[in-house]
């Protein structure tokens, strides 16, 4: 209940010194829980964690008051159970009435075992963990504080497998029972919720292998529309950090390319619709998919110079952004020599570019706006991207010959009367 020199160790990580508020402005009772505890027991603690406390009365009313006198803006998360949240600082801080007549109850209500430890304000002593959540810690397992706990809030069972992921822990054999029992019981979950999640999993640094047994647990078969395959494990299982390491990823490029390439292999851009996601990232997953299909099997980079020009154009076009979550399933050597073209921003092939823009040729040779403009930016654009235009003036004499071409092919075109 009490280890010798834990909650010490804690609150140095903690440093409420820093905090937005100070401890003496939240009651006597109010004590820290949940994920800041167990970080800070890892020392895994971020520059402003989330800060959870429980209290025994009006959390709704104490968080307006706080907001008050220190700044902030609040924010109900749940009346019925006053829950309420101050956003402060770039903090955020989450306040909720105590679950139960003692702080050991409210403890014995909640998810896993590693977040039911409490450090008291009033006492920098004592750290309350009535489930041997520290235990847990150390032997890296993540066991669920009861069966009917994971079904009170369905979405447990997905969380499970995302801290998992995020810890490097193993799940509990018991609690990994009752999560493949109960997975079916997620259905009814916002999509907001388990897209939250999903997405924290697949930003985890080992988050691969537990995507994949959230597939095979059935946790994300509400929103998928086909069977999970072997080719999709076979390239989730390459989507690792290590992978990504071997290609020389910067760290900007792991943090935003790997999570979407193991996304893409799990959810298709209709699931990320009903999971409520961005348009922005619906339409990535989709033309990841895409050219994953196009492409797949063996020797990916013929395949792709096979195509004909303007679907090498397309390529390029759609992937401009997003190019290297495609690569992880290509061979190393192959995806590298790609990378260091997608890197060189005036690689006009991996970065494509009309040579010249709408406005200017109109001006410049006397059209008007009319589709057939468009087509010959694009035209402009793939002469360019296979090297046999170089400069503007360059563009505008091919831009002219195009428009007497398409001129002569108007004029010879029978008319309809």
């Amino acid at each position: 209940m009490n280890p010798p020199g834990a909650a010490e160790q804690a609150w140095s990580r903690l440093q409420p010194e820093r905090w937005p508020i100070p401890l003496a402005a939240f009651p006597h009772e109010a004590a820290l829980v949940g994920g800041a505890v167990r970080d800070a027991l890892l020392d895994r603690l971020g520059e402003a964690p989330d800060l959870d406390l429980v209290v025994e009365g009006d959390a709704l009313a104490l968080c307006r008051q706080l907001g008050r006198r220190h700044g902030g803006s609040s924010v109900v998360l749940d009346a019925e159970r006053s829950m309420a949240r101050l956003v402060i600082g770039g903090w955020s801080i989450d306040l909720a009435r105590r679950d139960g007549p003692s702080l050991e109850a409210d403890l014995h209500r909640r998810d896993y075992t590693i977040n039911a430890m409490a450090l008291p304000l009033a006492d920098r002593r004592q750290l309350v963990d009535p489930l041997d959540g520290l235990t847990h810690l150390q032997t890296m397992q993540l066991v669920a504080v009861a069966e009917a706990n994971l079904l009170d809030d369905p979405l447990r069972l997905l969380r499970g497998l995302r801290l998992a992921g995020q810890l490097g822990f193993e799940l509990e054999p018991t609690t990994a029972g009752w999560i493949g029992q109960h997975a079916n019981a997620i259905a009814p979950v916002a999509g907001e919720r388990v897209l939250a999640e999903l997405e924290k999993l697949a930003a985890a640094p080992g988050g691969e292998p537990w995507l994949a047994r959230c597939l095979e647990l059935g946790l994300l078969a509400p929103w998928r529309h086909s069977a999970w395959s072997g080719d999709e494990a076979q390239r989730l299982m390459r989507c690792s950090t290590h992978a990504a390491q071997q290609l020389n990823w910067s760290e900007a490029e792991l943090s935003s390319f790997l999570p979407l390439a193991r996304l893409a292999n799990v959810v298709d851009a209709q699931a990320l619709e009903q999971l409520r996601s961005s348009r922005k990232l619906q339409k990535q997953v989709q033309i990841l998919r895409r050219w994953q299909g196009q492409l797949g099997g063996a020797e990916p980079a013929i395949r792709a110079a096979s195509q004909p020009e303007p679907e090498r154009l397309q390529l390029h076009r759609d992937l401009e952004e997003i190019l290297p979550a495609l690569l992880l399933d290509w061979p190393t050597d192959v995806a590298r020599t790609w990378l260091g073209r997608w890197r060189d921003e005036s690689d006009r092939l991996f970065h494509p570019r009309p040579p010249i823009d709408g406005l200017s040729l109109q001006r410049e040779l006397q059209i008007p706006p009319s589709p057939a403009l468009g087509e010959l930016l694009l035209y402009l654009m793939q002469e360019q991207a296979f090297g046999r235009l170089h400069n503007r003036e360059e563009a505008l004499e091919l831009a002219q010959r195009w428009l007497t071409c398409a001129q002569r092919a108007g004029e010879r075109a029978p008319r309809r009367d």
